[in-house]
């Protein structure tokens, strides 16, 4: 018994299976996190505005209810019903109710399953690449994270300093033990990773007076420096922007997007990155040879 028990925990596809339903489960909470961070920093920065301009609240303001990644409980947002622990199982409840409201039928966004799904594929990928390493745990962090940033980026063009920071931080704290990269190439990566994309702004708002992108993707690109080293910096720059201009491009052609409506550059980043601490390696090798290097 305990031979196949060592077996079973030892195996490739029951890490990956176990990451995958981790996956799923962090995905319905990414969910909480990608609609609720935002309204929390809004409601954060409104406070701030208000002490800082020394504005008193009035007597008859009502005080407001509590909101944060755990309070209120999940609700539909139409007829306000609690929505029950087996009405939120990740992408089955969503089949089983056909997509709507337990208690009204108002229509679900489509999005909670897709992200829950695409959370549990992702992470399955990362555990089948990685297999019993420490790297698993930190890949996975990371990959959740940049879920939630890119789908906040796409929702209101806001990559939060609270995702970010404290995962650069800890990209320069796993340098320390070579999990990724060693710390010299951790260091400069930061360094680089945010002055070449704080030089682009700077030069591309100095020719059209218009700014080009936001802070959040220098501080993204650092991180991605920090975790990974300077050395994939550059495809990770060629990656996003190829995929982000084709995606542009194709959004104004056949979706007749306006051209001077902005275009949060973070996903194509985050996905970038994401491919780079898999795949970094084999794509720097055909970078090289491509470019005759």
């Amino acid at each position: 018994m305990m031979q196949q028990l060592d077996t079973l925990l030892n195996s490739p596809y029951f890490l990956v299976t176990l990451a995958g339903l981790t996956g799923l489960l962090v995905g319905s909470f990414l969910n909480v996190v990608i609609y609720r961070l935002p309204i929390m920093m809004q409601q954060n920065w409104r406070r701030e505005c208000t002490e800082y301009l020394q504005i008193e609240a009035t007597e008859t303001a009502m005080p407001e209810e509590p909101f944060n990644l755990v309070l209120p409980l999940s609700r539909c947002p139409s007829c306000k019903t609690p929505i029950k622990p087996h009405q939120n199982i990740p992408v089955i409840s969503y089949l089983f109710l056909k997509g709507q409201c337990a208690n009204c039928g108002s229509p679900i966004s489509s999005r909670y399953p897709v992200i829950e799904a695409f959370t549990a594929i992702t992470s399955a990928i990362v555990a089948w690449h990685f297999g019993y390493t420490p790297q698993t745990v930190f890949a996975l962090l990371l990959t959740w994270s940049l879920i939630a940033l890119s789908f906040i980026d796409i929702d209101h063009q806001l990559l939060p300093d609270n995702i970010i920071l404290p995962l650069l931080w800890l990209g320069l704290f796993l340098s320390l033990f070579g999990i990724f990269t060693d710390s010299h190439a951790s260091i400069i990566g930061v360094i680089a990773g945010y002055i070449s994309l704080w030089t682009v702004y700077q030069l591309f708002k100095l020719a059209t007076g218009k700014e080009g992108m936001g802070h959040g993707d220098f501080k993204l690109l650092a991180l991605f420096g920090a975790w990974l080293g300077w050395q994939y910096l550059p495809v990770i720059i060629l990656l996003s922007s190829l995929v982000g201009a084709v995606i542009g491009i194709s959004m104004i052609v056949f979706a007749k997007r306006d051209h001077n409506t902005p275009i949060p550059f973070g996903p194509y980043l985050a996905a970038a990155g994401w491919l780079a601490l898999l795949w970094g390696n084999e794509l720097n090798r055909f970078y090289l040879t491509a470019a005759g290097l």
